[in-house]
């Protein structure tokens, strides 16, 4: 069953890369509890198939660190970027597009993040295995209000530009 607006974030844990350790946050892989570190917060999340791959690298990803300020100063406390893939390559391919202080690039490795929502693109015939769906949401405390998913494959409705005239609209 696919998540749904209405419904809450999945009780699962994703893992975050920290490059530069601070208070409570150590070097290396950290553990993000999904339902606690969405409490009390407006959070554009976006999910999509892989790190390093074209259509994620060029668009998808970019196009939310692009508009970062626009989407805070439209409510947004955070922005999330979910996909299935390991800490280490998530934060390498932070560092690449220069995501820092503006998207957190959240690694769901074993993909119980994509299976809990619903939100999967099985890639097997590709040799990428079970993926996360490309899709966007909008979370207010850890509640769905804006689901926009991609129905197979493309970048559509899913773009920050969308999520962002949603958010303004």
């Amino acid at each position: 069953m696919t998540i749904q607006v209405g419904d809450r974030l999945p009780a699962v844990t994703l893992f975050e890369y920290i490059d530069v350790p601070s208070e409570g946050c150590s070097l290396g892989p950290n553990p993000v509890a999904v339902a606690d570190a969405a409490k009390g917060k407006t959070i554009a999340l976006f999910g999509l198939p892989g790190a390093f791959t074209p259509t994620c690298s060029a668009q998808h990803a970019p196009g939310y660190i692009a508009q970062a300020d626009a989407l805070r100063a439209a409510g947004v406390d955070e922005i999330w970027c979910v996909s299935v893939n390991d800490a280490f390559v998530m934060g390498a391919w932070g560092r690449e597009l220069k995501a820092a202080g503006k998207v957190r690039m959240l690694a769901d490795g074993s993909a119980e993040f994509a299976k809990a929502t619903g939100l999967t693109l099985d890639l097997g015939a590709k040799g990428l295995g079970l993926r996360s769906g490309r899709y966007a949401m909008l979370v207010k405390d850890g509640v769905v209000s804006i689901l926009n998913n991609e129905q197979g494959g493309g970048l559509a409705v899913s773009d920050a530009d969308t999520l962002l005239k949603q958010l303004k609209g």
